[in-house]
């Protein structure tokens, strides 16, 4: 706790977590300096908490963080195995914690100032943001503020669902698991009544691997559901559960929502993360947008300009999104088979550009016409009326 409150900063990150992280990283990698710096949170971040999978080109500043990367990984469905060979791009996993590592090495470097409270309200007057605790003390006057504090959407969406999972990492006394093969999406497992379900497995050497199990949907399991649902995905990969030790568990909990976020409250507040929008409602998946809008930040600051990043997917994605959630949520079309289509009438890396915000109009397109054309067409008309009728309402 800083000794003297409020603190005067430049730039204040509210949130301490994988956002903040990639941030504080972006500033020390773009070499910012000058910049007065604080940190927001109760909490500081350390260790492993949770895992990343994400895919990307090979050779950037994050492979020396990397648990493991593979070139290949497999979709699975009762009809078969489908083996996406990835080439240029690469599917990685990364930990928390050397990501966390590197943001403490980049606050010491910065010389910045960490202040271990939570935070409460921001008061912007438009030229500068008044961070207080949840007794409204003033704890920071900053210029800019960003905040990765996890938030509702603005408005409800028209369907919110959640992409939610228990992962176990299991470790082995013997050669058990691939190595140069993730798999991506396994839907052999049971498949609830209102979603989707599938496995996964990421290994990282041939006796320590991420076996999760993850659903889309709009309702929760309870402890003994998320268990029992990974022993029966260790049944089907062939796992002996009696040889193998669990060293840990990972849940998590995330939107999947055509609520729009909103990701500038007010002139000199930013937001980012999930609240910021980074998280793709048709997926869940993260950690790219976090990436693009850290570098973006950070890119922004040393050329002398506001911290704003652009919006972490274009509006048609968004829209597509909100007609894919549509159309699963009404059962106009079944999860398996919508994820099915899409690897098997796209080569590989257009379907990972598109679930990661950068393909191209033509590329969307593409995928467009992969997916079934009746049923998708009732969801777009369903979406339209639902966004006409919320018009209508506000």
């Amino acid at each position: 706790m800083h000794a003297s409150f409020p603190v005067d900063v430049d730039l204040a990150l509210v949130g301490g977590g994988g956002a903040a992280s990639l941030v504080l990283a972006a500033l020390d990698r773009h070499g910012v300096s000058g910049l007065r710096v604080a940190v927001v949170d109760p909490v500081h971040k350390r260790g492993q908490d949770r895992t990343w999978a994400f895919w990307g080109l090979p050779g950037d500043d994050l492979d020396p963080l990397l648990s493991a990367s593979w070139s290949q990984v497999d979709v699975v469905t009762a009809a078969g195995r489908r083996v996406l060979t990835l080439n240029p791009l690469r599917y990685a996993m990364l930990r928390s914690a050397p990501v966390y590592d590197r943001a403490a090495e980049a606050e010491r470097r910065l010389d910045a100032v960490r202040i271990s409270a939570p935070a409460g309200d921001l008061h912007d007057d438009g030229q500068r943001v008044t961070v207080r605790d949840p007794d409204g003390r003033d704890l920071v006057r900053a210029g800019w503020v960003l905040d990765s504090r996890p938030r509702r959407p603005k408005r409800p969406g028209r369907t919110s669902w959640l992409q939610h999972f228990r992962g176990w990492w299991l470790a082995a006394d013997r050669p058990t698991f691939d190595r140069q093969r993730a798999v991506l999406m396994d839907f052999r497992t049971p498949q609830p009544e209102r979603g989707v379900s599938f496995g996964y497995v990421l290994p990282v050497d041939d006796r320590f691997a991420l076996v999760e199990y993850t659903e889309f949907g709009p309702a929760l399991l309870d402890d003994a559901g998320y268990d029992r649902a990974l022993r029966g995905y260790a049944d089907l990969l062939g796992l002996d559960l009696t040889a193998l030790r669990v060293r840990e568990v990972e849940d998590g909990v995330i939107p999947m929502t055509d609520g729009p976020f909103e990701s500038r409250p007010s002139p000199r507040v930013v937001r980012l993360g999930t609240a910021g929008g980074a998280t793709r409602p048709s997926t869940g998946f993260t950690f790219s947008a976090m990436l693009r809008q850290a570098d973006q930040v950070a890119r922004a600051l040393a050329a002398g300009r506001p911290p704003v990043p652009a919006p972490a997917y274009p509006g048609r994605h968004l829209w597509m999104d909100a007609v894919a959630l549509r159309a699963l949520d009404r059962g106009h079309v079944g999860g398996v088979e919508f994820f099915e289509r899409l690897f098997d009438r796209n080569p590989p890396e257009r379907v990972l550009r598109f679930l990661d915000g950068v393909t191209s109009p033509a590329e969307d397109l593409a995928v467009m016409r992969s997916s079934p054309l009746l049923p998708m067409t009732g969801a777009v008309l369903g979406d339209a009326a639902g966004r006409l009728r919320a018009r209508l309402r506000r």
